[in-house]
């Protein structure tokens, strides 16, 4: 369940930032024009992308509790940081963003620490 809340997580990252490359600019905080604001609420509302990536977002977070109902919250959360590999590799392939020598050592480092957690034996099994 952990790893499906990781690939949600990531989806849903991606699909906001395509989301939110479709708005228009927000109006000024200081305009006073209602009629700027409702379009601009209304734009965010049906921006599709937008809206299915937080709609993931639910959705992963609705699974991590199931998951945490059964399993041990120290070992279980960590394993969300996963969410951030996918996202370096989603960018690279999909926005076109690069990787560079630090970026790849600091998600080696994420996937060694949640593979140490992951191997802990836990309360339960001593």
């Amino acid at each position: 369940m952990v790893g499906g809340c990781t690939i949600l997580g990531a989806a849903a990252q991606m699909l906001i930032k395509n989301g939110l490359g479709h708005l228009p600019v927000a109006p000024n905080f200081a305009s006073s024009d209602w009629n700027l604001w409702i379009a601009f609420a209304l734009a965010i509302i049906l921006n599709t992308p937008l809206m299915v990536g937080l709609s993931c977002y639910g959705l992963s977070t609705g699974l991590l509790v199931l998951a945490l109902r059964y399993g041990e919250l120290s070992v279980l959360y960590p394993i969300i940081a996963v969410t951030y590999v996918w996202v370096s590799i989603l960018s690279v392939f999909l926005l076109g963003e690069t990787m560079n020598p630090f970026k790849i050592a600091g998600l080696a480092v994420i996937v060694a620490g949640v593979t140490v957690l992951g191997r802990t034996p836990s309360k339960s099994s001593s």
